[in-house]
């Protein structure tokens, strides 16, 4: 498997939410005033997100766990070979979800929202990238 390039991944993830950590006020009323900073932080998040779909991917290739047809089919393939625990992957296609709204704009982005999802919601990075490290280790372990 290729670890090298998973750990790089996570080690960006980690980047990424310190940077968000960083830049994130206390209160609302400073996210809404943030401008730019506001904008980055929704780009930081997004990669964050597609990083960890990368990682996916690349579990789902090196383990040939199935030829799949888009995002969707390799969480599905992730959850069916039992790589991640299940309530890991509900917040991964909770993740999914939300990175499509903000890459697509498929809705308007509620800021308020977005605030309450950050302040409560940025561990799940942390949980799900021990979750893969775990997984990396157990398979160390097996060869």
């Amino acid at each position: 498997m290729r670890n090298d390039i998973i750990v790089a991944k996570l080690e960006e993830i980690e980047e990424n939410l310190e940077l968000i950590s960083n830049h994130l006020p206390t209160d609302l009323e400073g996210f809404l005033n943030l401008g730019l900073i506001k904008d980055g932080i929704y780009k930081r998040l997004e990669y964050s997100i597609e990083l960890v779909l990368d990682i996916l991917a690349i579990i789902n290739a090196d383990l040939k766990l199935g030829i799949p047809d888009g995002e969707s089919s390799v969480i599905d393939n992730i959850e069916k070979n039992k790589i991640l625990d299940k309530e890991i992957i509900e917040k991964i296609r909770k993740m999914k979800s939300f990175r499509n709204i903000l890459e697509h704009r498929y809705g308007k982005i509620n800021d308020e929202l977005v605030f309450e999802l950050l302040k409560e919601d940025l561990e799940d990075f942390t949980i799900i990238c021990d979750s893969i490290v775990e997984f990396l280790r157990k398979k160390e372990k097996e060869v």
